[in-house]
């Protein structure tokens, strides 16, 4: 399942707003470079819900939790959304 990096990033912005809630995020552009604990302000348990949605929507394609867990926590605190969509990319390239 090839998808480009807009629609990888458009569904990330769809499962972001339905975790966080839409008004929550209103006026904030979610761009490549938003950062999800900075920008975004999300906690652990958003994270979990966030990941889930994720595996949900992309099955085996895609170990997003996997790749999580390989990570230090300073580089989870600081993960922006386009890290996000280079992975997934990668992924299903």
């Amino acid at each position: 399942m090839k998808q480009t990096s807009k629609v990888i990033l458009d569904n990330l912005t769809k499962f972001i707003k339905e975790v966080i809630g839409e008004e929550w995020i209103e006026g904030i552009e979610i761009t490549s470079e938003t950062s999800f604990s900075n920008d975004l302000e999300m906690e652990s348990i958003e994270i979990v819900e966030f990941a889930e949605k994720v595996k949900l929507h992309y099955d085996d394609d895609v170990d997003f939790v996997g790749w999580l867990s390989k990570m230090e926590l300073d580089q989870i605190i600081n993960l922006k959304v386009g890290e996000v969509v280079e992975y997934i990319h990668s992924c299903l390239s």
